[in-house]
């Protein structure tokens, strides 16, 4: 099935305002930013294609393994970091020595939807605070222009 970059997009943006919860994945009651990414791919693709295991809130930095992008590139197709379009996921390193541990829904060259601690779902600008650290980025499978 082709998927269209909008409608990733809308998918990501209908979250925004959806709270923060550890470990979840509902619209509008609560998401983390691994959730959120897994509903929007339920809403565009359909079943999520594995069970995402229980995790804590520190678990890249006490595993010290890429856990997040190694599914990600099982999931999706990755795309080099500076050619990320509108409607592909990227994720994130908090510090330069640790794992990738944030994810989120570039919706423009300039902008992403994420769910962030303490926050709801957002759309907010990428800037110098997280595009200098994005780890990876990666196009919905069948994704068109």
């Amino acid at each position: 099935m082709n998927r269209q970059r909008s409608m990733i997009i809308a998918a990501a943006r209908r979250w925004i305002g959806t709270p923060y919860r550890h470990q979840a994945s509902l619209i509008h009651v609560g998401c983390d930013c691994l959730g959120l990414v897994r509903g929007v791919w339920r809403e565009v693709v359909g079943e999520e294609p594995e069970a995402a295991p229980p995790y804590t809130p520190d678990w890249a930095e006490s595993l010290g393994v890429e856990t997040l992008l190694d599914a990600a590139h099982r999931h999706f197709s990755a795309v080099a970091v500076r050619d990320f379009r509108p409607g592909d996921v990227l994720a994130f390193r908090f510090r330069d020595h640790l794992p990738a541990k944030h994810l989120g829904f570039a919706t423009s060259a300039t902008h992403m939807v994420h769910a962030h601690s303490g926050a709801c779902v957002t759309e907010v600008a990428i800037g110098a605070h997280w595009g200098k650290r994005i780890a990876g980025a990666f196009a919905f499978p069948g994704v068109e222009d």
